[in-house]
């Protein structure tokens, strides 16, 4: 007959996987890092946004997001289609999705957008409140890269405009 155990849950893990390998303890590091909200833009759910459930389908926050991050481009004077002509391509490597609350027809939100960077990577997180209520529907980590006639590289241009004192 098998012995029982009246041991914790975590008790057994650690019995069972060693005590070097302890629990992940999720309040040790949260995956959205707290930072001052750069730009925001406001939207309205549209109708053909939503799926059979009658919320926003997931593609559309993506969508939603990439036009918050072209907007702060133009805020700042600068024109993808010029990048490009110039032969600097800025472009997603990495994305973290988090769906929080739905929105649904009519909703209107704020998307709102933070930046930093990290090594050669742009991180702009970035997230979606609805309104009046500001409830938290989506949350995101984008990191983006630089091409520079190609090439991964650091974009001194981008840099200066981004992150020079004002």
């Amino acid at each position: 007959m098998a012995a029982i155990h009246s041991a914790t849950p975590a008790a057994l893990f650690i019995e069972k996987v060693g005590a070097r390998h302890p629990p992940y303890n999720h309040s040790l590091q949260h995956p959205f890092p707290i930072l001052n909200y750069i730009f925001s833009l406001n939207f309205k759910v549209r109708d053909y946004e939503c799926d059979l459930q009658g919320i926003v389908n997931n593609a559309n926050y993506q969508h939603y997001t990439e036009h918050t991050r072209h907007e702060f481009l133009r805020s700042r004077g600068v024109s993808f289609a010029e990048l490009h002509e110039r032969g600097i391509d800025a472009v997603v490597a990495r994305m973290q999705l988090n769906f929080k609350t739905p929105l649904r027809s009519g909703d209107e939100f704020v998307s709102k957008l933070a930046l930093k960077k990290e090594g050669i990577k742009y991180v702009f997180v970035q997230d979606i409140y609805r309104l009046p209520d500001l409830k938290l529907a989506f949350k995101s980590t984008v990191e983006a890269v630089c091409l520079v006639n190609g090439k991964l590289s650091d974009c001194d241009e981008l840099n200066q405009v981004f992150f020079s004192e004002e």
